[in-house]
């Protein structure tokens, strides 16, 4: 008995203690009050919830990028002043552009050329083509490696570069990548390849932590070019899991000055995750010779002082006098964005949310259903693509500009996720980003209010259960 009454102690001390770091540290007031209550009635299970769950800053990350952007600093005022002559004159302060260069900390910059690689095939024979010239350096990052024929395919080249003296840099989220066996990571190393996971449970603050995840997927060759979008490293990608069929992604592959925005995101995760700078990167910027695209690199994470992912979709709607389509495998938006829809519909804008319709994940697939009936209410329109698993990530703001990246349209990539996102202002990118969607709305049916009338009680009531874990999804 005298144990229990110790244990239980305890736990309400613990559950005390960390109810006021909760308070202290919680970015909204119904997430304060949610753990605070929850941490001291029932501490058993609160309390080891928090230590997983329960923190939406990485402070550790933003400690180490601290260390970066120091042994950095004068490189990077170099090349800020490198890049001055592809800088694109200050755009309108209401623009969506002007404010998507504040939240990255750089401006948009001309010079760039920029292709929209649409599925796998195209997208996987672009960075393999890119690895094979590479001459210096080869940056690679993937939420997702698996070791799979395709993932296999991009192992040997990495090898075979590597043993031409190119030096490799393979960076993974090991959440993500969980079952990727370490005769795969053995064979890379045994190459010369530097391979380092993400890591977001390094150092003892962080031990229990597992709700941060690195879910970039970048590409970067000898400091010129970067692959930036949807897709991760695994069969599935290219089509070929009978479960999910044609398998529909989105990835952008860009050369020119931006590229530096890119190369600097990798190289303050790579510090993160091997405590170390790498050596004898490229940072003279160089435009691509046949395109003058104008592009902007938009990193984001829990480290950032703002939540840049979910300032930037939000100013995208706010903004938008004429349309904004989004494209997006979850749609699980927070009460601010729900309400930027909303206002954008009385505004007029015509506003598309393309999602899929079928699920990869059970939990995020039923709690899109809760939010049709909010995000229609003023003329939202919903539509889940039917020709296989939608994955692309894409939005397309009146226009004026378009973005694709690896940030979903959740509260995880809003707060929880490391994303990153390629902007572009230029008229002939925007153009076909706007034939890609109209082509994936044609594969699209408009969900109705039929679409959850008819579903039966149990299932309405998995998707209330569902959406109340929305914060953590």
């Amino acid at each position: 008995m005298t144990l229990w009454i110790g244990i239980a102690i305890v736990a309400h001390v613990l559950g005390f203690i960390s109810s006021v770091v909760a308070m202290m540290t919680a970015r909204t007031p119904q997430g304060s009050i949610a753990w605070a209550i929850s941490l001291n009635t029932c501490p058993y299970i609160a309390v080891p919830a928090y230590w997983v769950f329960g923190r939406s800053r990485f402070e550790g990350y933003v400690t180490a990028r601290k260390l970066v952007e120091t042994d950095l600093e004068e490189k990077y005022r170099a090349v800020l002043e490198s890049v001055a002559p592809y800088r694109v004159p200050e755009m309108d302060a209401e623009s969506a552009g002007h404010a998507a260069e504040l939240l990255a900390g750089v401006p948009f910059l001309k010079g760039n050329e920029i292709e929209l690689l649409i599925d796998g095939e195209a997208t996987f024979d672009s960075i393999l083509e890119g690895i094979d010239a590479a001459e210096h350096y080869i940056l690679l990052q993937f939420f997702i490696v698996h070791d799979d024929e395709l993932g296999r395919r991009v192992k040997r080249h990495l090898v075979a570069k590597a043993k031409q003296g190119v030096r490799v840099y393979f960076l993974y989220d090991e959440i993500g990548s969980h079952d990727l066996p370490g005769a795969y990571l053995s064979e890379l190393r045994a190459a010369g390849i530097a391979v380092r996971a993400f890591n977001s449970r390094k150092g003892i603050r962080n031990r229990f932590q597992v709700n941060f995840r690195n879910h970039r997927k970048l590409v970067v060759v000898d400091g010129e070019t970067a692959w930036i979008g949807g897709h991760n490293v695994g069969d599935e990608y290219l089509g070929k899991d009978p479960t999910f069929g044609h398998w529909r992604d989105t990835h952008v592959r860009i050369s020119g000055p931006a590229v530096l925005g890119a190369q600097f995101s990798f190289s303050v995760d790579w510090r993160w995750a091997a405590d170390q700078e790498i050596p004898e990167l490229k940072w003279t910027p160089t435009a691509s010779p046949s395109s003058d695209g104008v592009v902007l690199i938009i990193p984001s994470g829990p480290a950032d002082e703002t939540e840049t992912a979910l300032l930037m979709f939000l100013h995208a709607i706010n903004s938008a006098q004429k349309r904004i389509w989004i494209s997006s495998p979850y749609f699980i938006p927070d009460d601010a964005v729900l309400s930027a829809l909303q206002l954008a519909g009385l505004r007029g804008v015509e506003v598309k949310i393309l999602i899929p319709d079928i699920a990869d994940h059970e939990i995020p697939y039923l709690a899109a259903f809760s939010y049709f009936d909010e995000a229609t209410l003023t003329g939202t329109e919903i539509y889940r693509y039917t020709n296989g698993f939608l994955h692309g990530k894409a939005m397309l703001i009146d226009d004026q500009m378009a973005t694709v990246g690896s940030a979903n349209f959740d509260n995880r990539s809003f707060r929880l996720n490391f994303e990153i996102t390629a902007a572009c202002t230029d008229a002939e990118f925007i153009q076909k980003v706007e034939e890609m969607f109209a082509d994936d709305f044609s594969n699209a049916r408009k969900m109705i209010q039929a679409d959850i009338d008819e579903k039966s009680f149990w299932f309405k009531l998995k998707v209330r259960a569902a959406r109340l874990t929305a914060p953590v999804q």
